[in-house]
Formats: C-alpha cells, sequence, structure tokens
C-alpha cells in the first residue's frame, strides 16, 4: 500500500533461515517522498547513513543497488552489480545491467550477490535481507510491554490458580524448575538446550514461532524509573 502524506520506516535486518549468514547491525530509517538509498561495498572513506547502506562483504559491488520512493511506494533495482540481486528469490538483471524498478512489500527478502567458494569465510557471503515496511509506532512498543508483562504474571499467579505449566516451544517438553531456558526478546520461552543450535549466527537470533529478529548483545542498560513509566503507559493505553 502507498504511503503517501505519512512517513514510513524501513527496517533490514539479516535474513537467518539458511546456513552461514553474513550478520549486520539492523538498519532502520524513515523513508520520505524521492528518498534515494544507495546501498554497496563497505568503503572506508563513506560514512554509513540512511543515503548509503554499506556490507562487509567482497561479493556486494560498490555500486550495488538503490532503494527509492515513488508515489509512496517503495522500490528496488540493480545498478550494475556484478554478482547480481535477488527479490524473493528472482534476479533483477543480468551481470552489468541496470535493472527496473521492482517494488518492495512488507517482508520481502532481498539477496545481494552470491556466496563465493561456498561462503566459507564470512566476507565471501552474500547478504540475505528481510524488508520491513513499518509506519511509525508511538514511542512506547506495546508488543513488546505485554510480553515483558506475560513474563512477570508467571511469577505471580495467585494461589487459587489452577496450576500452569509452559512448554518449550521448541520440543514441547515442560518447562521446569531447575532447567536452564532461553526467553527471546519476543516472550516465547525455550530450554537453553533446544535453542542452542539456533544460536550459531550469535548475535542475532530469529525466533523459530513468530520470526521476530532480533540483536541477542543489543543495549540492555534501562532505569528501573524507565521500565515502570513504560509499564504504566501500556496500562493506561
Amino acid at each position: 500500500m502507498p504511503f503517501k502524506d505519512q512517513q514510513l520506516i524501513i527496517r533490514v535486518t539479516p535474513f537467518t533461515d539458511s546456513g552461514r549468514t553474513l550478520v549486520f547491525p539492523v538498519i532502520e530509517c524513515t523513508l520520505e517522498e524521492d528518498h534515494i538509498i544507495k546501498v554497496g561495498r563497505y568503503a572506508s572513506n563513506k560514512r554509513d547513513s540512511c543515503y548509503f547502506w554499506p556490507f562487509r562483504s567482497k561479493v556486494v559491488s560498490r555500486h550495488h543497488a538503490e532503494i527509492c520512493t515513488k508515489q509512496g511506494r517503495v522500490y528496488i533495482r540493480d545498478t550494475q552489480s556484478s554478482s547480481g540481486t535477488f527479490l524473493n528469490n528472482k534476479r533483477l538483471c543480468s551481470a552489468g545491467e541496470c535493472s527496473e524498478l521492482f517494488e518492495l512489500k512488507n517482508n520481502d527478502i532481498v539477496q545481494l550477490g552470491i556466496d563465493y567458494q561456498g561462503g566459507a569465510e564470512e566476507h565471501f557471503r552474500c547478504v540475505r535481507m528481510r524488508i520491513q515496511l513499518i509506519k511509525p509506532k508511538a514511542s512506547v512498543d506495546n508488543f513488546n510491554l505485554k510480553a515483558h508483562e506475560s513474563l512477570q504474571n508467571l511469577t505471580t499467579r495467585t494461589q487459587t490458580e489452577d496450576i500452569h505449566v509452559d512448554e518449550c516451544c521448541i520440543c514441547l517438553y515442560a518447562i521446569a524448575p531447575f532447567q536452564a531456558l532461553f526467553v527471546a526478546p519476543c516472550s516465547h520461552k525455550f530450554h537453553y538446550k533446544c535453542t542452542r543450535p539456533l544460536l550459531s549466527n550469535h548475535p542475532a537470533f530469529t525466533c523459530p514461532l513468530c520470526r521476530h529478529y532480533s540483536e541477542l548483545n543489543a543495549d540492555v542498560s534501562v532505569d528501573v524509573e524507565e521500565v515502570k513509566a513504560m509499564l504504566k503507559s501500556l496500562k493506561e493505553s
């Protein structure tokens, strides 16, 4: 859907569903009409910005692709890359050619380049990313706050309630006392043993249930008063 007359946020996260993946920091910026974002290989003389997204991969060309907005829609095109740009596994054009514009939709998968030598070394891996197009949210993320509240409720059940036992979302066995657990930022809970294979792309983590992407080494410096204020705003909303 077009976003004309209202801002749109583009959020780009590594797509970690297949084998070795080049992990990069989450990219997020606000799009405006006729906004052009250049995508290419990292160069020391270029700074990261909302107008240039650099990736540290040798299979990405220096001027690989462009993302732009026109009449309230978001588009991507290949700008004469040597190893190709792919939208949902479809190559946009042949090597060295400039493609036409292809519209981007929420949750599309974009791939820059092709793995070289099987991607055994990180800088020879292609870049696979999930595109999210989001309307600006309120300052409080209600989804995350509700997840936090549900976790608190697990430890504050009254004695009159029936005993409730949660299950690991992977193995479906009970989550019991004295077990090592992993709680994802999306609030889904797993045995740590079950999630261990999913952590091979650390710090990138994609929840196997809701596909929410998280950076596990994200800053956790939040004051108690800030948390109280966020929870208060959730209850008032």
